[in-house]
């Protein structure tokens, strides 16, 4: 019990909730350029900005409540399963440029830099977690390492 309540406090459930999310994105954002070439496809996608500043709430909710693990509310391109587990669910992204003669509008450039960005939020929640549980182990162990 006692560990179950030091590995679901502070940063860690939100860095495992983010690191989930951008894992499921990159699979949106490949099969976005997976299809760049099939006529009448649109792309998918899912708000990382609407969910950061759901994520945000959620835990600016734990802070002043005090409640027990986090609760993400429902977004555009999420939705929070009775588990706790966020699931992507893509919506089809509105055509930011004139639509080419076979009806797609996605262009590879901005979906590979949209896959890098995503890449980058996703190392870095994994680095921060990586750090959290080195730092539990070291005070399980009882010494700094």
């Amino acid at each position: 019990m006692l560990l179950s309540s030091v590995v679901n406090s502070g940063s860690v459930v939100a860095l495992e909730k983010l690191a989930a999310f951008t894992e499921d994105r990159h699979r949106v954002l490949l099969s976005n350029i997976a299809n760049l070439d099939t006529p009448g496809y649109r792309p998918k996608d899912v708000d990382l900005p609407a969910f950061r500043e759901a994520l945000s709430e959620a835990l600016t909710r734990r802070t002043r409540t005090g409640e027990a693990g986090l609760q993400v509310e429902d977004g555009p391109g999420w939705q929070v399963a009775p588990s706790g587990r966020v699931e992507v669910r893509p919506v089809e992204v509105e055509p930011q440029n004139v639509l080419f003669h076979d009806g797609t509008n996605a262009q590879a450039e901005r979906q590979m830099s949209e896959l890098v960005k995503n890449a980058m939020v996703h190392q870095a929640a994994l680095e921060l977690l990586r750090g959290r549980y080195n730092s539990m182990m070291s005070a399980i162990r009882g010494r700094l390492e």
